[in-house]
């Protein structure tokens, strides 16, 4: 996986447009569903001002709307519009791979493995990008630390980086 350049701003349209889309899809289908299971199959009030028990088929609703919300966003994530979205959203679930074995990871980088030094090279370079895309300012600090931590790393070992494939991810 390769980082590319994204514009922040562009990106930021993208995502607020594609979550709002799917909150008000979400929101009106969820109303029409519920409805029309209540029209099919519900039952009225048997004392006026009381409960109809129409509550399981709202739910039912809700989950018809959210399964086809989901299968929506899943025919449209091939979609050129959707290309920064579903790339950034990848680089996070690599994030998740790449913490979930970060201590390994940087217990082997101590010791000299040039693979764990270019995953943590990814991590830290991907990290850096996804923040600034989200707008999270406050933890970029810490990332500057984290890299030159690594740099000096690097030049302890006097390591030459491969390029990261997610592939290293699987000795760790």
């Amino acid at each position: 996986m390769e980082l590319r350049k994204i514009e922040a701003s562009h990106y930021r349209r993208q995502v607020n447009q594609v979550t709002l889309g799917f909150v008000m899809a979400l929101a009106v289908l969820s109303v029409a569903f519920g409805s029309l299971l209540i029209a099919l199959f519900g039952q009225g009030a048997v004392t006026p001002g009381e409960s109809t028990g129409n509550f399981h088929l709202n739910l039912m609703g809700v989950v018809l709307a959210l399964a086809l919300c989901s299968a929506l966003l899943a025919g449209l994530k091939d979609k050129p519009f959707m290309a920064d979205v579903v790339y950034v959203w990848q680089l996070k679930q690599m994030h998740n791979r790449i913490y979930r074995k970060l201590k390994a990871v940087e217990a082997a980088a101590e010791q000299g493995d040039v693979n764990a030094m270019s995953v943590l090279d990814f991590y830290h370079r991907s990290r850096e990008l996804v923040y600034r895309l989200d707008n999270n300012t406050l933890t970029l600090s810490a990332v500057a630390r984290d890299q030159e931590k690594l740099a000096a790393l690097v030049a302890q070992h006097q390591a030459t980086l491969p390029p990261f494939d997610a592939a290293m991810l699987d000795r760790f």
